[in-house]
């Protein structure tokens, strides 16, 4: 029996503007108010977890414990299934640089691992999102999702953050960076997720 939430407001454990965005849309229908970590000005926590699970908990647990407010994270990546996995709960790292994220660097990075391997068409890959909701006195729930498709090259369209032009979704013929951002919300990886979250605790 999963807890349920009770409240108004929940702390969403992200310094993401777009996310913190993202997720104020998804929760406005089910009456809660959704507050970022910028409010708080809570610190970025080390994700040094090893699966996804790990890392959004390490971040839930933290915002939790340091507000008194119940805490929801997330933490996401891609898997290529002829990189055995990778990058996965390294995504983002793969984009590091000393200035900053360069996917654009991650996703050619992607492609020339890809050749390297001669890996066969399609390069089946999927999005995952793993959703975790905390409560101060360390209660957790897991909610994981997922979104299959493959990853095409040359990369394509402007939308969406991240290897977005590279991912083409299961069903569609365009990449989520060519599709529109409530469409791709609708979809996801993080929506598949925040649908059992819903029912698991909301509902």
């Amino acid at each position: 029996m999963t807890r349920r939430f009770a409240g108004d407001t929940l702390l969403v454990a992200t310094h993401n503007d777009g996310k913190l965005q993202e997720m104020a849309h998804l929760f406005e229908p089910h009456g809660v108010i959704v507050t970022g970590a910028k409010a708080f000005d809570l610190p970025e926590p080390i994700e040094d977890g090893t699966t996804f699970v790990e890392n959004a908990r390490i971040k839930a647990h933290a915002a939790a414990q340091a507000t008194g407010l119940p805490a929801l994270s997330d933490d996401s990546g891609i898997e290529i299934d002829a990189l055995a996995g990778a990058p996965g709960v390294y995504t983002a790292d793969w984009a590091e640089t000393e200035s900053g994220r360069d996917f654009v660097m991650a996703m050619q990075k992607t492609h020339d691992l890809l050749e390297v391997e001669q890996a066969p068409f399609p390069r089946t890959a999927r999005f995952c999102c793993t959703l975790v909701l905390a409560w101060p006195d360390g209660h957790d729930e897991v909610f994981p999702g997922i979104m299959p498709g493959q990853v095409v090259w040359p990369m394509r369209g402007e939308q969406g953050h991240g290897y977005d032009p590279i991912f083409q979704p299961d069903g569609y013929d365009i990449t989520f960076g060519e599709m529109d951002r409530w469409e791709k919300n609708r979809i996801s990886h993080r929506a598949d997720a925040f649908r059992k979250l819903i029912a698991g605790c909301f509902g």
